[in-house]
């Protein structure tokens, strides 16, 4: 699947996924379905773990993949607190996934920085970077944008704020858009547990 129709499937399952969350019974997922399920892109990038960190080797983990920076002043806050939030309701369960963080500014978000950042929200986080190339094409290969916008004598980040659910099976499963409280996720966390 190219990126291109990849951004344009991401479009619809927003879409879809704002009618079907508000009707979706305890059996269903909260977020968007991807159906089929698709691979999800494979990238090894720098972590805040102090190694490189590889998708992949979340397998057999659910992951919840997002996208931000550290100098976000808004959603990416919210975002992180809410998986803080469902890390702790998921108790043990929790140690079966892995949330990871990419973040869309290169030039300031060190690995340093990104684990500051992501840590005070809660240590099991993992933020990820890289140079500007290599997060240009993680972005390319899931369809998320991001632009640069001046800020002063600084600059912000417009950027995509959905977040992927992957299977332990390294599938591309669910799109759960901004917004939804940590009970949404932990809903769906617990029901790609469960298969």
């Amino acid at each position: 699947m190219t990126p291109k129709v990849l951004g344009k499937l991401v479009l619809t399952l927003l879409l879809a996924a704002g009618v079907a969350g508000a009707t979706a019974t305890s059996g269903s997922f909260k977020s968007g379905l991807f159906d089929p399920p698709r691979p999800a892109p494979d990238f090894t990038l720098k972590g805040t773990t102090g190694q490189p960190v590889r998708l992949s080797q979340y397998r057999g983990k659910v992951v919840l993949l997002a996208f931000g920076y550290s100098h976000c002043l808004s959603v990416c806050p919210i975002t992180l607190h809410t998986f803080a939030q469902a890390l702790r309701q998921l108790g043990p369960a929790a140690e079966r996934m892995q949330i990871l963080y990419v973040t869309v500014d290169a030039q300031r978000d060190t690995p340093a920085r990104l684990k500051t950042f992501v840590g005070s929200f809660d240590p099991r986080i993992i933020g990820v970077t890289g140079t500007e190339l290599q997060l240009a094409q993680v972005r390319k290969d899931y369809g998320v944008s991001a632009t640069k916008i001046p800020d002063g004598d600084s600059y912000m980040y417009d950027h995509s704020s959905f977040i992927y659910l992957i299977d332990r099976a390294g599938r591309i499963r669910a799109l759960m858009p901004y917004g939804h409280p940590p009970e949404d996720f932990v809903h769906d966390v617990r029901l790609l547990l469960g298969e």
